[in-house]
């Protein structure tokens, strides 16, 4: 038999590279199409598969919907693994959105241009992001849960975006899987002043990029039952990869030959922020597990120490841990990436950055600076006892969605979305139970909008009015008037906080820019 074809993008990030690697190892089965910027460094990665016939490589952008048709003519399953990423989207803002939204909607068309849409796989892999924060107290998720980007994370923004334009295509084998942070042996290199845009206490469920590439090779496969697609899934390597921002820390630092607590020896802890980013332990990771059999199920300890031999000597430093003063140098060094011009902690701290310190520092009793002024720059007066991380806690953590779960979605009455939606503050303005819960409904929220999304995209992907959610960061207002959101937004945060920056926030980057 011919073999069938897939057609990734994002084939030269960590992810994609992973995936394409293990497709192409291990299914010959398979051909593979790839989408590439031309980029010299794109063309050394992809040399050795010039000419070879089981890969086409086409040379374009997300922008390019003939390169994008080109790929996807052909192909029986799409992995959409490539996107614009932080921290690259930090500095580009209006950039990310339109080309993370543009990707979705020239590969929906492009998919709907085949004369066998139905039959044809599709996969958007979304972001952990879209959720944001998850506080000890709500730290346990799960799809469903409130779409909650946090302020300034506008490649969240996109991705919900994106994610969105998927769910409403009407393709019937489209499938959003939400990645965690990925494990991938270039962290070790990776110095960024977004390593402390994460709350101490933060808790993630991490994903290996091994995993991920098994995750994406078994989707190529037919022997999957048609219940799994129209479904959004949460990515995690499970149990061990439960892990708070100090303990993965310390397994990194440990990798690499500085010892268990060398966290406290290299950082301050009011370095990091301690809100506003994102992260959680899903509760329902298990379900991709279960249809896919992703996992490798490696001991993340034994995994970090897989990650440090892949990387140059000199990203290991067990080899001069020994010299005097070594710890005080790499504080240094640390505390000069935090004091980067625009995205360091300690220079919006230094320069009392109002936007940016009531966004990323606070709680239910201050923010800002009146609340970071509390906080200790000793170790020793924090607490970093992470949460359990035992599945079975997860049940009394769960966020109320509003409506029956024990009901297919097909089962749901009348009743049962007005109920949903008054539980978001807003109103079903449908009068019957829609035929097909994966076409548009009808619906208005606290604030007037009206708006149509599916049933499906509502209840289970958790996304509400597209005019109030993510932009402007009205999180506050909604709260007040939204149950279900509220019980992400309070959890850190007071009954007062007007975070809206809105499109004032791009115009505050385009002047970065050209500085």
């Amino acid at each position: 038999m011919a073999n069938k074809t897939v057609f990734i993008t994002g084939a030269s990030g960590n992810m994609g590279w992973a995936s394409f690697k293990k497709i192409y190892d291990t299914r010959p089965d398979l051909n593979i199409n790839v989408l590439l910027r031309d980029s010299k460094k794109n063309r050394e990665k992809f040399a050795q598969f010039l000419g070879d016939p089981r890969v086409k490589i086409v040379w374009g952008d997300f922008l390019n919907y003939d390169a994008i048709l080109e790929c996807v003519t052909g192909a029986n399953y799409v992995l959409h693994i490539g996107g614009l990423v932080s921290p690259a989207a930090d500095y580009y803002p209006k950039k990310t959105l339109k080309t993370n939204v543009a990707a979705a909607e020239n590969i929906v068309k492009a998919v709907k241009a085949q004369p066998n849409p139905d039959d044809i796989t599709v996969c958007y892999i979304g972001t952990v992001a879209e959720t944001g924060n998850r506080p000890v107290g709500i730290h346990w998720a799960r799809t469903g849960d409130p779409i909650k980007c946090s302020v300034y994370d506008h490649y969240a923004v996109s991705k919900v975006k994106a994610e969105t334009v998927f769910a409403e295509s009407g393709l019937k084998k489209w499938v959003s899987m939400r990645q965690s942070g990925i494990l991938y042996p270039n962290i070790l290199k990776n110095m960024d002043p977004i390593m402390f845009h994460v709350p101490m206490n933060d808790v993630l469920e991490w994903a290996t990029v091994d995993d991920s590439a098994n995750l994406m090779c078994n989707l190529c496969n037919d022997d999957i039952p048609e219940e799994f697609y129209r479904s959004f899934y949460n990515i995690g390597s499970g149990d061990t990869y439960r892990l708070s921002l100090y303990q993965f820390e310390d397994l990194l630092l440990d990798a690499i030959g500085m010892g268990h607590d060398a966290s406290k020896l290299v950082f301050k802890p009011n370095w990091f922020i301690d809100r506003n980013f994102h992260g959680q332990w899903y509760a329902d990771s298990d379900v991709l597990e279960n249809y896919l059999h992703f996992r490798e199920n490696i001991p993340a300890p034994v995994y970090f120490k897989n990650m440090a031999k892949e990387v140059e000597w000199f990203y290991k430093l067990s080899v001069v841990v020994r010299i005097p003063g070594i710890s005080q140098l790499a504080r240094a060094g640390l505390g000069m990436i935090a004091k980067d011009k625009r995205f360091g902690t300690r220079t919006w701290i230094k320069n009392n950055d109002a936007n940016r310190m009531n966004a990323f520092w606070g709680d239910t009793e201050s923010f800002g600076m009146d609340h970071y002024k509390k906080l200790s720059d000793k170790w020793s007066d924090w607490d970093l006892t992470p949460p359990s991380r035992d599945i079975k806690e997860a049940d009394k953590y769960k966020l109320d969605h509003g409506y029956d779960e024990s009901k297919k979605l097909e089962e749901l009455t009348a009743a049962d979305l007005k109920k949903a939606a008054e539980f978001r503050g807003g109103e079903y303005l449908d009068s019957k139970k829609p035929a097909d819960v994966y076409a548009p409904s009808a619906w208005k929220c606290a604030f007037g909008h009206e708006f149509n999304l599916s049933v499906n995209t509502v209840l289970k992907g958790g996304i509400w009015c597209p005019e109030c959610e993510p932009f402007p960061w009205n999180y506050d207002a909604i709260a007040k008037v939204n149950p279900f959101f509220a019980q992400v937004w309070y959890a850190d945060h007071g009954k007062n906080e007007d975070l809206c920056q809105g499109e004032e926030i791009y115009a505050e980057y385009d002047e970065y820019k050209k500085a």
